[in-house]
């Protein structure tokens, strides 16, 4: 079995910060409770344009895939799609540069 690590970015729509982030609050506990992440603490911060980037740890391959199955998960990434744009590192300004770095982000 082997670890992936993964980066989520969401770019929330204008006015809906407080809403991705009351999803947020429940996201990785639900990945947590549905046993398709690892118990590594996840790292949250925050690029200059107000994208939240989620950085955690899928057990495996067939955890991350079995995500997709899952109702619960579903529904928290149906919502968080409601609310935000989902991005790719490559899109934020600081991945132009080498060590980008990025403001704190908490729940």
């Amino acid at each position: 079995m082997s670890v992936l690590v993964t980066m989520a970015l969401y770019k929330p729509h204008e006015g809906k910060e407080k809403e991705l982030h009351e999803i947020l609050k429940t996201h990785v506990n639900t990945l947590a409770a549905e046993n398709l992440i690892t118990s590594s603490k996840p790292i949250r911060a925050q690029a200059a344009d107000g994208t939240v980037i989620e950085i955690f740890e899928w057990k495996s391959e067939q955890a991350k895939d079995a995500a997709h199955e899952s109702p619960v998960v579903m529904k928290i990434w149906n919502d968080i799609m409601e609310v935000a744009e989902i991005k790719s590192l490559s899109a934020l300004d600081e991945a132009n540069h080498p060590f980008p770095n990025f403001g704190p982000y908490s729940l």
